[in-house]
């Protein structure tokens, strides 16, 4: 008997009763670290961008493109929120003046940020 194509690529079969079966899996792909921006993209991708989530985990690329995502959120994250605070006197000596001042116009600033990257980055 002629091989299949799928056979004469190297792939095999695995009968299970009457039927065979080709015996497929992911390539392996390195295993990285995914944060919280990370999941909020796959997440993302699961639910409204499924070709490409499908084309990412089938090529082995998807861990390496979540935690690559992950990366740059997490800069872009920290350097928002350095140059705004820099920019709007949010300083190390209004935290010893008046700490709850500080903390709410801390959080104020991060909050922006995390819209920002939700916006450009994560969601998009």
């Amino acid at each position: 008997m002629e091989k299949t194509l799928f056979e004469q690529m190297g792939g095999t079969y695995t009968r299970v009763g009457d039927y065979f079966l080709p015996d497929l899996k992911l390539p392996e792909e390195k295993t990285k670290h995914i944060g919280v921006w990370g999941q909020r993209h796959k997440r993302y991708l699961q639910e409204h961008k499924r070709a490409t989530h499908t084309t990412l985990l089938t090529s082995g690329k998807l861990n390496g493109y979540l935690a690559d995502i992950d990366k740059q959120a997490e800069e872009m994250f920290s350097r928002l929120v350095e140059q705004t605070a820099e920019r709007e006197g949010v300083t190390e000596q209004l935290k010893s003046d008046n700490q709850l001042e500080w903390g709410r116009r801390i959080n104020n600033i991060r909050n922006r940020a995390i819209e920002i990257i939700n916006n450009d980055l994560i969601y998009n």
